[in-house]
Order: structure tokens, then sequence, then C-alpha cells
């Protein structure tokens, strides 16, 4: 049986630049075709305007406000809110408010490095 607490979870810095722990995937559970991690942005920190050639990916938004922009479309966010991500569109998150966002992502296939292409 995999799980895995936040607090246990290490942290790494995603290619687009935000800081994510890695709760499931196929690097440390028996999931092989998701990932479930949580990423962290400080305020004023956006991650680097990028798409996934693969990858479709749900943000949701846990404590902290945004600004999610998707394909040169901008729209605050913030707690409770989910956004949809298709494979091939650029986007970018930025921290608008003065704590820490939190927010989870699941992507499907798993996160990688290599499907990141940075704009």
């Amino acid at each position: 049986m995999d799980i895995h607490n936040i607090d246990q979870v290490p942290s790494f810095i995603t290619a687009d630049g935000s800081e994510i722990r890695e709760l499931l995937a196929h690097r440390n559970s028996c999931i092989r075709m998701q990932s479930l991690a949580e990423a962290r942005l400080q305020p004023g920190q956006a991650t680097t305007p990028h798409h996934h050639p693969r990858t479709e990916e749900i943000y949701y938004i846990l404590t902290g406000t945004g600004d999610m922009t998707l394909d040169g479309e901008t729209q605050a966010v913030g707690p409770g809110d989910a956004i949809a991500i298709p494979p091939g569109a650029r986007h970018t998150i930025r921290n608008s408010g003065s704590v820490t966002l939190k927010f989870l992502c699941c992507c499907a296939p798993g996160y990688e490095h290599e499907d990141t292409v940075l704009e």
C-alpha cells in the first residue's frame, strides 16, 4: 500500500521553476499513468511560461491567490478553483498574494522534466 504524507515527501524544483512535492508517481509508488504533486510559489513568484507536448494537467488551488495564464488568457484564481490545462497549451501561474500559493498538480501521464518546453 502506497501512502505518502506531504510532510515526509522531499521537494524539488521543476523545469518551470516551481517547488513541488511529488505525492504519488511512478518514482515512489505503484502509480504508472499519472502523478499527483503539491506545488508552491512564494509571493511574487511565477512559473516560467511553458507547455507540455504530451501531458494534460489539472491545477487545484489549496491556499493563496494567483493569476493563471493559459494560451494568452489570464484569470484570477484562489482556493477551490480547478484549472484544466490541455496538452500543448502555453501556461504560467503567478502568486499575486501575500502568502504562499499552494496547489495540487495532477499530470497524465506523470510529470517528467523532458515533457516541459520553456518559452
